[in-house]
């Protein structure tokens, strides 16, 4: 009973009503629930912590951010209130701004997700070994959309693009024919276990893929497979990190690797002659990448 009448109490504030309200609809961290209710930073800090202190929300960290969303379950004493709240006159126009700001949130983590995706990084300088380069056939694991694909596929004798989602080979195939590229086989398989005979590539590339499958050992061991004596293999990875919102959003398996790990696993397949290359940060953002290259030996 006393945590029901300290619940009423709290939610006697409008202002808290209000947050209490729209973190029911989505998850959402301060700088949102500012632009949304129009008050200073201050107060809403001042109002989430005596929201979290009844246990009415919870917080939780994601891409660099505290969130903060509904902590009662429908069979809490306090749900009517929650549902009150909800059902309340919506007299400040809060729930038209919150579908405008997850509607910017969604453009915005599509963009966060094409910028990740497998080859968009090395999208720049792929071009400048056009030049540099004698014909290859190459294997790009984990191609996505295909970006890198594409870019190898100017330089490149014949490219397979190996993906395991449908709908990113129908757009890459869609982007190859736009861009009139016919020396591109797109497959769709699962890595650990190809169907392309072995001893056949110049070139495997495994940009930003290992982290998306349950076997990178196993992978890595296929790629050797596919190579002929001497081919190279060349990975670009993300280094360990702590956002585990990308096992749900983005379907990681795994947060990063350690440079070592990998080398490991490379050596472990047969691979010699090693070189490795880490990034810095790229601003903001939470990840860095390493490159790591092998051959097969002859």
């Amino acid at each position: 009973m006393d945590v029901l009448s300290q619940s009423f109490r709290v939610l006697g504030d409008t202002t808290r009503l209000r947050i209490l309200r729209l973190v029911a609809q989505a998850p959402l961290n301060v700088t949102e629930l500012v632009s949304l209710v129009g008050v200073a930073q201050s107060s809403v800090s001042h109002h989430l912590a005596k929201l979290k202190g009844l246990g009415l929300i919870r917080e939780e960290r994601q891409a660099g951010f505290t969130y903060y969303s509904l902590a009662l379950e429908s069979d809490d004493s306090r749900w009517p209130l929650v549902r009150l709240a909800r059902e309340a006159e919506d007299a400040a126009g809060d729930s038209a701004r919150l579908s405008d700001l997850l509607r910017a949130r969604e453009d915005r983590q599509a963009l966060n997700e094409r910028l990740l995706e497998p080859g968009q990084s090395w999208f720049l300088w792929a071009g400048a070994l056009a030049s540099l380069l004698p014909p290859l056939d190459v294997a790009d694991f984990g191609c996505g959309t295909g970006v890198f694909s594409r870019a190898m596929a100017r330089w490149a004798r014949h490219v397979w693009a190996i993906d395991q989602s449908e709908d990113a080979l129908s757009q890459a195939r869609t982007l190859a024919l736009r861009d009139e590229l016919t020396n591109i086989t797109f497959l769709r398989e699962d890595l650990h276990r190809l169907s392309l005979s072995g001893g056949r590539m110049d070139l495997v590339v495994i940009s930003q893929s290992l982290h998306h499958v349950e076997s990178p050992a196993a992978v890595v061991a296929e790629a050797a497979r596919l190579l002929k004596p001497g081919g190279r293999l060349v990975v670009l990875e993300l280094l360990p990190h702590e956002e585990k919102w990308v096992l749900e959003r983005l379907g990681h398996r795994h947060l990063g690797f350690s440079p070592e790990v990998l080398e490991a696993a490379l050596r472990e397949a047969g691979f010699t002659s090693f070189t490795r290359e880490t990034h810095a940060r790229d601003g903001a953002s939470p990840f860095r990448v390493f490159l790591l290259t092998g051959v097969k030996p002859s």
